[in-house]
Order: C-alpha cells, then structure tokens, then sequence
C-alpha cells in the first residue's frame, strides 16, 4: 500500500536496530528480524531500506514478496528468493510433485552462506502460501548454523502466524527481534508537512492532518502529494478540503485492499461487519455471513491482515467510517438492502437496543414484521431524547414503508409531521393535509392534523377539512325548522342520543342572527317536545354519527382559531366562518368560546366556566387538542385566573413532552411567558422564552406567530433593564405575512411601550392607536386583552390633548367595568387618575385599592408610586398653601409666590419668629441621581411609611432585598434612617 518514494519519517530507532543487526552479519551472527504494524507505517519501505544498506557493505541480499493473490501458489516466495541463484527453481518448485519432508532449495542456500554472509527480505508474511511457510521455518531452526538473518514485515496478525514472529528455542546463537511500529506523531506530521509542501504548516492544520489521517505515514505522504496538487498553502482555511482529500485517500485505499482480497467466506463476513460490527460480536456476525468452513480464528486473522480493520483500544477491531461506506459502496443494492434486512432480525433476536435495529432497519428492505414498526417508533422516541430530530424523522418515515393498517399508519403520519414541523415545516403540511382529506382517518386524527397545522401557522388546513353531514365548514346549513334555535337550553350541554342531523344544524348560525358575536346570544326556552323527539330517534348505533359530530364540533372550533389568527373572510372565494355550536360536549369548543367571549369583553362568569371546561376529558373519549385549550388557559389570564392557567399550563407541557411534541412545547412556553409578563414575573419569562427558541428556533417560527414571540422578548428585556436589547427587537423587519395577522396587535403594543419608555409620546400613541384599530378590526374590544387605550391617553396627555386622554380613559373604565375583573378595572382606573385633573388622589387610591386584591403587581406598583407622588405633591400645595396665608398676615396681606420648582418651608415652630427658626425646604439632596431604579422606588416607598415586609410584597422582592436597597439609599443620600429619607421626601419630588 505504501508508494516506493514513502519517506521513514520517526523511525530512527528502527533504522538503528536493523543496522545493528546487518553489521552482526558481517561478523558471522544470524538474526530474525520481524517489522509489525498497521497497513501504511512503512514496514516494506523500513525493509527496502535495509535492503539496501546491506547490499552497500557487501552483504548478498535475497528479496520476495508475498500477495494475497499468491497464498496458494505453492512454494511462490521460496521461488520469488531463490530465483536469482538458480533461474530453473520456479519451474521445478511449481511442476514437479511434493515430495514428504522436502525443502527444495535450502540446503544449497545454506551451503552458500557460509561463504558469504546472506540478507533475506520477506515482505507481507501475512500472505505467505503454507510451503513458504514450512520452508521459512525449517531455515529459521537452522540459523545458528550459518551468517544469515532473516528480516520479514507483517502487518496485523499474519494468517499463519511464523513461530518466529514471537521468539523459538532455538539454541540462543540467534537474535530475535520484533518491531512494532507506532503511527507518527503531530511532529513526524509537522515533519512531512515541511518536507512534501516545501513549507511549515500551521498548527491546526498540522492537528486536522494528523487526527484524519491517525498518523499513518502512507496515508499522510499520499494526501500531501494531492494537497500540494491543488496549490493550496497548508493554512488553516484549507483543513475542510484536507479533510475532504483525507477520505478520498482512505476509501481508494480500501478499495485496493478490497480488490487484493481473495477468499469469498472473508469478503461476506468483511461486508456484514460493515452492517453491524458494532452491535453484534464477532460470532454473530461470521454466522450473519453464512455458514462456511473457516475457522474463526484464521478469518478474523485474514480480515486484519487485509488493512480493512482499524484496531481500537479496549473493543474489537472495526470499521472506519470511509472504509466501510467504501465496503458498502462495491455491493449491489438489493443485496445491501437484504444484508441489513437479515442484520436487523438478528439484532432482535439477540436483543440489541432499539436505535441499533433502527439503524439497521433504516437501509433495509420492508421486513414485514409487527417488531420492525415498535422498534423503529422506540428509536423515534429515543432519538428524540437525545435531541436528534433529524435522525427521529428519518425513522418514522422508514416505518411507513413497512405493511400498516390504515389508522396506523396515520398516528404514524400524525407523529412524524408534528416533528416535521420543527426541521421540515412544508413536508410536515403536505403530510397532515393529506391526513385530513382522507375519509378512512381514525377517530380524532383529522382535529388533530388541523390543531397540528394551526400551531405551525397553516391556517388553510382548517378549511381543508370536509365534515360529513349537511353543508360545509364554510357554508352555514339552512334553518331547520326541527333544529333547536342556538342559545336554547340549558348550558352547554345537550342529551348524549341526539341525532348527528340536529347537532350539525346546532352548529350554523340562524339566518338573520349574529351568533358569532356572545355578546348577542338568544336565551330564550327551548322546545320540550322536539327535544324528546330528538332524543328518542337515538339509538345504540348512532356512535359513529356522534364521533362524526364532535369532529365536526372541533374542525369548527379549530376554524373559528384560524380567523382569529388570519382574517381571510374578506379575501374573494373565503367564506365566513360559521358560529360555534351552541350545544356541544366538546372541550375544544367550550374553550375557544371562552376565548371569544373573553375578547369581546362579556360574560365574565361565562369565560371562566367555559374555560375550565375546555380542559375536562371529552365525553367520547377524544384526544385533547392543543389550541383549544391554549386559548382557554389565555382567557384565563383575562379572567384573573392565572394561577389556575399556569397549573394548566403546566399539565399542557408534561403532555407536549412525552409526546416529544417540539413545536406544542415551544408555544405553551411563550404562553406560559405572557402570564409571567402580565404577574409581573420578567425573569422567569425570559427563561421560558429561551426555552421554547430552544425548542423551536426562530428561523423555524411562522410569520403569524414572529410579532407575538417578538412582543414578548421585547417587554421582558424592557423589564429585565436591558433596552438596547429590546430597541433591536423593535427594529428588526418581520415578515410581510405577520402584517395580515392578529398577532400584530402585541408587536405594535409592545414598540408602543418602548416608545413611552423613551420618552417619545407621539411615536407611542401612533403605535398605541395602530394596535387598537387591529384589535378592533378582529373583534377584540377587552381592555384586559391589551390596555392600549390608557397608554395611548397617557401619550396624549403628554402631548397636550386632555380631550381624546379623557375619551380613551373612560372608554376604557367602562368596558373594563363591563368585563368585571380587578386587573382590567384597576389598569383603567390608574390611567384616568393619570390625565385627569380633578381629584387625581382619590382615583390614584381608588387605583391602588383595586389594584391590590389583583394578579398585576406591576400595575400595582406603579399605582403605588404614582399614589406616594400625587399625595406628596397634594401635601406640597397644602404647606405651600399654608406658608403664603402666614405670610400674607404677616406682611399685611401681601405675600409672595413660591418659587418654581421648590416646595416652600413648613412653617416656623412657635415662639420663633419667622425667616429665623424655619430654614428653607432643602434642594434635593446630590446623591438622589445615583439612586438606581429599583433604589428609588423602595425609597418612595419607604418614605410613604411602609415597612419593609409590605415594601417587599409591593415590589415581588424578599425582605432582604429591600433591606440591601435600603442601605444603599441611606448611603448614597449622606442620610441615617428613615426619618431623614421622609423628611427628603419632597425635595427628589419637587425636583
């Protein structure tokens, strides 16, 4: 394998030792030399070399060469040795017949060495024919008799292993030496890196030779010589195309070595340790092979000798990676496929781990076993563990080559899309459309397609679905004169037996009514008789009519999801969306009916109850979907329920994980992140946004769902005190397709706060009035929703337009009033205190009071604060009020203003004359700039009079923390308590 030009680079000490034992030669000393190592360390060109360092100090060499090509040509390297001392040998050797015991040719041959001191060289003993061997052998326990040495090189175990390869007996005259040759080090690389290149490498690229190559010099030479082909310096920058080169060298390598092998049972067993020498050992893979008449042992040794097997420290020897690829390659198709088929089922006989099957499984033909499908969908669930998609996907989609029933095959087709839809987003929709236009889909299989599709943002799928029974998603039924109006009966519910024919009707809007809208909801009785008619037509055999009507409920409500995301009515060819059942047992839609009464800002009770019941076990026994219940856990938040969505929130995620659902995960993250903005919990939403990023990259994210995910990191980087962050995500450009989306609102929200943050009213009321024109124009009226309507009066105000700041604030005091929770009512409340002019502490306390018994602790912080600083403010005008009226009376009734900016001095104590006891009010004091954020809110605090545990409940801190703010406070104010911080108290105010 080593070109003839091979250079001996670290071989010094080799070198040494076989001049040593030449130089013994000359004096009469025999000598058994053995050069062993890997394919490609240079034994043959170590040989060459003293093959010619003996010919320089007279020695007479004798050389042969043994092939593979040759093991059974009888006596071949005797032939190959004595032919240049007798030219007939060969004809005589190979003609005429085997005599018992004879050794042609030796005794000639040692007759003539004590005349002249002989060399044999014998390369590739591992190949000799079993004559040569004999022959080598009977001369090796007669070289005390004579000035011989026999040098031979092996690489790996020889076939037929020399007995003086390990040391014989013999009578002690002889040296017997074996040299084991290491692979060269990262400075014999450096070395042939200088020498073949012309010039030194550099240090990685030196590195990235020597751990491609493991240090084999025949392979370091043959990639140099086709490196320095190409031009290239040995830099860094070229380590990918040396490595590229590196595997060519290596496959080519193989590839000879694959050709010189001759014996069919070895190429068999060669190709099955190819397929599955890692997994199986070594008996089990000779009977993978076939059975034969081999030996164990001679074809483990025929497989090392060839070159094709890497020794491993610790394990049995196997493949390179490139070797076998190269191995597989020169297989016809069928046959490999077959090869892996049969690796496979012996794995599973045998017990071996399921992704070892499913690897094997991956490159087989269909095997046609119930085993093949359970082990592969095990690898799935295990590959996914370990975070491998792409190696999860691929083995679901080779389980769907093997025979499955047809509902099989779609919870498999279900499975796959919803990973797809992380690494394959197009693949994972063709998939789950093709699942819903099928009629043969399992019971809850096509929801879960389009619950599937709408989480990936494919709003079409929910139009794609064709329910069985009168009418169309699309198309709103007729009225049936013996259908039940909507919004008859009691509750939600309706008898279990009812007809599929009357529950479809159920599900339409009247025509003539606006059912979409449950602020217009009809309550009025509904019939006794008809429902008894109704109910009597049930029967036991209706269950497939009642599975075919809570699908249909679902795909509804799912339909309903998907014009909440993106408002396609009004493109040509849409149909509206029809009205949502008003009797239904089905959880999905008691949950988006939650969500729609919760944006419409109505039945506040209703929400709640029909919230809870989205998360409540479907009465057939359906699969929960995902959006429903996701929205229902959204108008919980709007309910003031959010510990009871979090708890939700959380079931929702144990699920997602054991369904190993990637794309479910993420999105219950960034839910879960929008309770924790909206309970004033920043750092625990930013945890659980890197989480579901993690989960669900954002180059992977749909355009609806990049304005509401960019929402969210926006206000939790503006509340975890990192703005340059936040003002990168406000500038970032989102996709044209997020524009047409419901989810905008949030985008625009949130640059509306950071606007107000930057002081910048007028760009934050453009994005505040922006935001409330989307969400009206999707129907969503709630201040608890998105409070844009007391930010954007906040902004006006501070812009000098009090009018439209009290239209907008009161506006929303009402229909916060009209949705009924402490969290909507209080938000409003603090902006009306904010703009309006008259009784501005009163609204700041009736702010407060309601803010408290309410989840949004920030909302209530900042009404606190602004309460400390309107009553500060108020006792200022009071002292201020009462010092002019003293000195009015004082000057004879003339007295003048105070001075801008300043509050006035208290008034002097008694019995001490004015403008001598009473100093002025004291500018603020110069450490009050450098108090951080955090310092001066609990300073305000403080000097409001509150102790510290309720200063740590208002601020969501431990007591600790505001003890530590606290000494930070006093420190930096040059003050020692808090009655110097009270008595500081109007001077940061007024300033």
């Amino acid at each position: 394998m080593a070109p003839p030009d091979l250079p001996l680079f670290e071989r010094d000490r080799e070198q040494a030792v076989l001049s040593a034992v030449i130089g013994e030669l000359r004096s009469g000393r025999p000598a058994l030399v053995t050069v062993t190592g890997e394919p490609g360390l240079g034994q043959n060109e170590l040989l060459r070399w003293a093959a010619g360092q003996a010919r320089a100090r007279g020695v007479h060499v004798l050389a042969a060469r043994a092939t593979s090509a040759e093991h059974e040509l009888r006596y071949g390297v005797v032939a190959q040795l004595l032919a240049p001392e007798d030219r007939d040998i060969a004809t005589r050797l190979f003609v005429a017949p085997q005599r018992p015991g004879g050794l042609p040719g030796l005794n000639h041959l040692l007759t003539a060495c004590h005349d002249r001191p002989t060399l044999l060289v014998v390369q590739d003993v591992q190949w000799l024919d079993p004559a040569s061997l004999r022959w080598l052998e009977a001369l090796a326990r007669r070289l005390p008799r004579a000035p011989l040495a026999l040098l031979t090189s092996t690489t790996g175990t020889a076939i037929d292993r020399p007995e003086w390869s390990v040391g014989t007996p013999l009578t002690g005259l002889a040296s017997t030496i074996e040299l084991a040759l290491p692979p060269l080090t990262t400075s014999g690389v450096s070395a042939a890196v200088r020498t073949v290149c012309g010039v030194p490498g550099d240090t990685d690229f030196t590195d990235a030779l020597a751990q491609a190559t493991r240090g084999v010099p025949a392979v370091v030479h043959e990639v140099l010589l086709r490196f320095t082909r190409t031009g290239c310096a040995p830099r860094a920058e070229h380590v990918e195309h040396l490595r590229a080169l590196t595997a060519e060298v290596v496959g080519d390598h193989a590839a000879q070595a694959l050709s010189e092998l001759r014996d069919p049972v070895a190429v068999d067993v060669l190709r099955a340790l190819a397929v599955c020498g890692d997994l199986l050992d070594f008996p089990l893979v000779c009977t993978l092979a076939g059975l034969h008449p081999v030996p164990e042992a001679r074809l483990r040794a025929t497989l090392m000798a060839s070159g094709l097997l890497t020794p491993r420290d610790g394990s049995p020897p196997g493949h390179d990676a490139v070797v076998r690829a190269r191995i597989l390659e020169e297989m016809p198709a069928a046959d490999r496929a077959d090869l892996y088929a049969r690796a496979a089922r012996l794995a599973q006989r045998v017990a071996v781990a399921d992704q070892g099957i499913a690897e094997l499984l991956l490159r087989a033909r269909p095997v046609g076993a119930p085993w093949a499908v359970a082990t592969l969908r095990r690898g799935f669930a295990a590959a996914l563990r370990s975070g491998r998609r792409d190696r999860a996907t691929a083995y679901l989609a080779r389980a769907l080559d093997e025979p499955l029933r047809s509902e099989e095959r779609a919870r498999v087709e279900l499975q796959l899309a919803s990973v797809q839809m992380v690494t394959a987003p197009t693949a994972a929709e063709r998939r789950l459309h093709g699942l819903i236009r099928s009629t043969g889909t399992g019971t809850g299989l096509r929801s879960q397609a389009v619950d599937l599709c709408l989480l990936g943002g494919d709003t079409r799928a929910a139009r794609l679905a064709q329910p069985t029974g009168p009418g169309t998603l699309g198309d709103p039924a007729p009225f049936d004169a013996d259908v039940p109006a909507p919004g008859r009966g009691s509750g939600t519910g309706s008898p279990p037996g009812r007809r599929a024919r009357a529950v479809a009707g159920d599900a339409t809007a009247p025509r003539g009514g606006n059912t979409s809208d449950p602020a217009h909801r009809d309550g009025s009785d509904e019939h006794p008789e008809r429902t008894a008619t109704a109910d009597n037509d049930a029967t036991v055999g209706d269950r497939h009519e009642l599975a075919t009507v809570s699908e249909r409920h679902e795909l509804i409500a799912l339909l309903r999801v998907a014009r909440f995301l993106r408002h396609e009515e009004t493109c040509p060819g849409v149909p509206p969306a029809p009205a949502l059942p008003e009797h239904s047992h089905s959880p999905a839609v008691a949950g988006v009916r939650a969500w729609e009464h919760a944006m419409a800002g109505v039945h506040l009770e209703a929400s709640r109850r029909l919230a809870r019941a989205a998360f409540a076990p479907d009465p057939g026994g359906r699969p929960p979907l995902v959006t429903p219940r996701l929205f229902a856990c959204r108008a919980l938040f709007l309910t003031d329920d959010g510990d009871e969505a979090e708890a939700h929130l959380a079931t929702l995620l144990n699920e997602a994980h054991r369904q190993r659902a990637a794309i479910a995960i993420a999105h219950v993250l960034a839910v879960r992140a929008d309770l924790h903005l909206r309970h004033g919990r920043p750092d625990a939403a930013a945890r659980d946004l890197a989480a579901a990023e993690a989960e669900l990259p954002p180059a992977r994210l749909h355009p609806l769902f990049v304005p509401y995910w960019a929402s969210l990191n926006l206000v939790a980087d503006l509340q975890n005190g990192r703005p340059d962050r936040a003002r990168e995500i406000a500038a970032r450009p989102v996709p044209s397709l997020s524009e047409e989306c419901a989810t905008s609102a949030y985008l625009l929200f949130a640059r509306g706060v950071l606007a107000r943050s930057e002081d910048d009213p007028q760009r934050a009321r453009a994005y505040f009035r922006a935001c409330g024109r989307w969400l009206l124009h999707y129907g969503c009226v709630n201040p608890a929703v998105l409070p844009w309507r007391s930010l954007a009066a906040e902004a006006a105000h501070a812009l000098g337009d009090d009018a439209e700041a009290l239209r907008l604030t009161r506006e929303e005091v009402r229909l916060a009033a009209r949705w009924g929770t402490r969290s909507a009512l209080g938000r409003a409340e603090l902006g009306l205190a904010v703009v309006i002019r008259e009784n501005r502490t009163e609204h700041f306390r009736a702010a407060v009071a309601t803010l408290s018994e309410s989840p949004a602790r920030t909302d209530y912080t900042r009404a606190v604060l602004e309460l400390a600083s309107a009553e500060s403010a108020e006792a200022e005008r009071r002292t201020a009020l009462a010092l002019t009226s003293r000195r009015a009376s004082t000057a004879g009734g003339v007295a003048p203003g105070p001075l801008p900016g300043f509050s006035q001095a208290p008034p002097a104590p008694a019995g001490v004359p004015p403008g001598r006891g009473a100093a002025p009010h004291p500018r603020p004091p110069a450490g009050w700039p450098a108090l951080s954020p955090a310092e001066h809110e609990t300073a305000l605090l403080a000097a409001s009079g509150l102790a510290n545990r309720e200063i740590a409940t208002t601020l969501s801190v431990t007591t600790r923390a505001v003890e530590l703010r606290l000494s930070g406070v006093y420190r930096k104010l040059r003050i020692r308590g808090r009655e110097e911080l009270r008595a500081l108290r109007y001077g940061p105010e007024g300033g």
